[in-house]
């Protein structure tokens, strides 16, 4: 397998990626559940999703989990869990990727959904896992019963950041690359 260098227009791409997904997860309705952690409507997926369509599996989950981080960094409820966040949503940009790259050279609106679909299950697995475990059961120190409860109530904002970002990150995903591509910008 040929490996391939790193330009600096991927790491352009990469940063600028991680400062959307900074703005997109500042564009947040913070839900007033606060058993096991915070819980919010938020557009940070959609750009986490964005990341591994447009830079693939490394970059992307890079970017994805750099700029949720980043964003964590600027609230002090979440500075704490910011290495988690690193960690989760760079798994969200890389699954994403690790699915948009097996199909690299005829991927078009069906596999960004597919892709995104499978990079929002990754993360909602992982969030949703964190929440019962480090949140509830380790952090507030609640019963099983307990923390399936906060579990529970985050489903909803959990489902609805991920069906926004299964719904819209794909059409931005495919418009930027036609864009890029008309410029001669291709990755």
């Amino acid at each position: 397998m040929k490996k391939q260098a790193i330009t600096t227009k991927h790491l352009v791409l990469t940063a600028l990626l991680a400062a959307l997904t900074v703005a997109g997860s500042a564009l947040r309705v913070t839900l007033p559940i606060d058993i096991a952690g915070t819980t919010s409507f938020h557009l940070g997926n959609i750009m986490c999703a964005l990341s591994g369509l447009l830079l693939g599996p490394w970059l992307g989950g890079l970017a994805s989990g750099l700029g949720s981080a980043i964003y964590d960094l600027t609230n002090p409820l979440y500075i704490p869990e910011c290495w988690i966040t690193f960690l989760t949503k760079g798994a969200y940009g890389l699954a994403v990727g690790l699915v948009v790259w097996k199909f690299k050279d005829s991927w078009g609106y069906v596999k960004a959904i597919l892709a995104t679909a499978v990079g929002a299950l990754t993360y909602a697995i992982l969030y949703l896992a964190k929440s019962y475990f480090y949140n509830g059961l380790l952090i507030k120190g609640l019963t099983s019963a307990a923390a399936l409860t906060t579990v529970i109530a985050k489903l909803p904002a959990t489902t609805f950041n991920a069906v926004v970002a299964i719904i819209f990150a794909p059409i931005l995903g495919i418009a930027i690359r036609k864009a890029l591509e008309r410029n001669h910008l291709s990755l």
